[in-house]
C-alpha cells in the first residue's frame, strides 16, 4: 500500500526533482497531477507517492511531451509498482550549484567545466540551466552586490555560463505555430544572463526566439522589431540605473506598435515600488522569476 504519509515539503521537493515551487502549483492548480497533504499551519506536504508520479511527469517532459500530454498518458499504478530508481538527494542540486560557482570564482575552467559536465550528465537540459546556472548566477550578482567578489570575478562567471547556455541552443526545434518572441535588454543594461535564461526557456517550448542581448540602443531595437515581425519584445533590466530606460522603451513599444506584446523582468523590475508595479502591471513577466508565471504571462498576452 502507498504511504499517504506526507514527508517533504515543497521547497524539498523543488530541490529533489529540479523544478521551481511555482512549477508545482502551477501542475496542481491546472492538472491536479498530485493532491498534497496540509500540514497544521497550512503548508503542502508530499508523500512518496507524489514524488515517483511528479518524476515520471518530467522525465515525460524531457521527452518532448505536455505536461497535459504527460497527465493524460499517466498510469498511477503502473507508476507505483515500478522498480524504484530512487530520487536525488535533496542536496544533490545544492552541492553541483556549490561545485562550479566554487570552480568559476577560482577561475579554474578545468574544474567547472568537470561539474558542468556531470550536471548535464545527470539531470535534464533544464534542470541544469533554470535551477543550477540559474541559482548560481543569482548567487553570484548578490555576491558582487555585496562587494564580496570583484567584477572580474562576476565578468568571468557570467561569460563562462553565457557560453555553456549557448552551445545548447542550436539544438532546440522551433514550432512554427508559435509567436515570435525579440529577446533583449534595456538600452544600457549589459548584465544579460538572466535574458538568457528566460530565452532557453522560451526555445525549450518551441518559440522562435531573437536574441540580442545586452548594449543594443533603442533605435536599434525598434527596427529589429519591425524587420522581424516579432509579436512579442521581451525586455530585461538588472540594474536599477537602467530602469528607466527600460520603462521608456516599454512605453514607446506599447503606444508606437499596438500589434506588439511587450514584457518586461529583471532584478530591477522586482525592485520597483508598489506604484510603478501597478502602472506597469501587464507588462510585468512574473514577480519572482518563476518559470510558471513566466508561461502564464506569455499564454494571457498570446490569447
Amino acid at each position: 500500500m502507498a504511504d499517504s504519509t506526507g514527508k517533504y515539503n515543497i521547497k524539498a521537493v523543488s530541490n529533489m526533482l529540479g523544478i521551481h515551487a511555482g512549477t508545482l502549483r502551477a501542475w496542481e492548480r491546472r492538472y491536479q497531477v498530485v493532491d498534497p497533504v496540509r500540514n497544521d499551519a497550512g503548508h503542502r506536504l508530499y508523500t512518496d507517492e507524489h514524488l515517483k508520479i511528479l518524476k515520471w511527469i518530467i522525465e515525460q517532459v524531457d521527452k518532448g511531451f505536455t505536461v497535459g500530454q504527460a497527465v493524460d498518458l499517466l498510469d498511477r499504478e503502473e507508476i507505483m509498482n515500478a522498480p524504484n530508481s530512487g530520487s536525488e538527494p535533496v542536496n544533490q542540486i545544492e552541492d553541483m550549484k556549490n561545485n562550479i560557482r566554487t570552480a568559476l570564482l577560482q577561475f579554474d575552467e578545468s574544474a567547472a567545466t568537470r561539474h558542468m559536465d556531470h550536471a548535464f550528465n545527470t539531470f535534464s537540459t533544464e534542470t541544469v540551466v533554470m535551477s543550477i546556472l540559474g541559482g548560481i548566477l543569482v548567487e553570484i550578482g548578490e555576491l558582487w552586490e555585496r562587494g564580496q567578489i570583484t567584477t572580474a570575478h562576476e565578468h568571468y562567471a557570467t561569460a563562462y555560463i553565457r557560453t555553456r547556455i549557448g552551445m545548447v541552443f542550436q539544438s532546440l526545434p522551433v514550432n512554427g505555430l508559435l509567436p515570435k518572441v525579440l529577446c533583449v535588454c534595456a538600452p544600457g543594461e549589459t548584465h544579460e544572463i538572466g535574458l538568457l535564461v528566460f530565452t532557453f526557456y522560451l526555445k525549450q517550448r518551441g518559440y522562435e526566439t531573437i536574441y540580442l542581448g545586452g548594449g543594443i540602443p533603442e533605435s536599434d531595437i525598434i527596427k529589429v522589431l519591425d524587420e522581424t515581425k516579432s509579436k512579442f519584445a521581451v525586455i530585461s533590466v538588472t540594474m536599477s540605473g537602467h530602469l528607466d530606460a527600460g520603462l521608456k522603451l516599454v512605453d514607446r513599444i506599447a503606444k508606437d506598435r499596438k500589434d506588439i506584446q511587450v514584457g518586461i523582468g529583471g532584478t530591477a523590475v522586482h525592485r520597483m515600488k508598489t506604484s510603478f508595479k501597478n502602472k506597469y502591471r501587464q507588462h510585468l513577466i512574473g514577480e519572482h522569476d518563476q518559470d510558471a508565471d513566466w508561461l502564464d504571462w506569455m499564454k494571457t498576452n498570446n490569447s
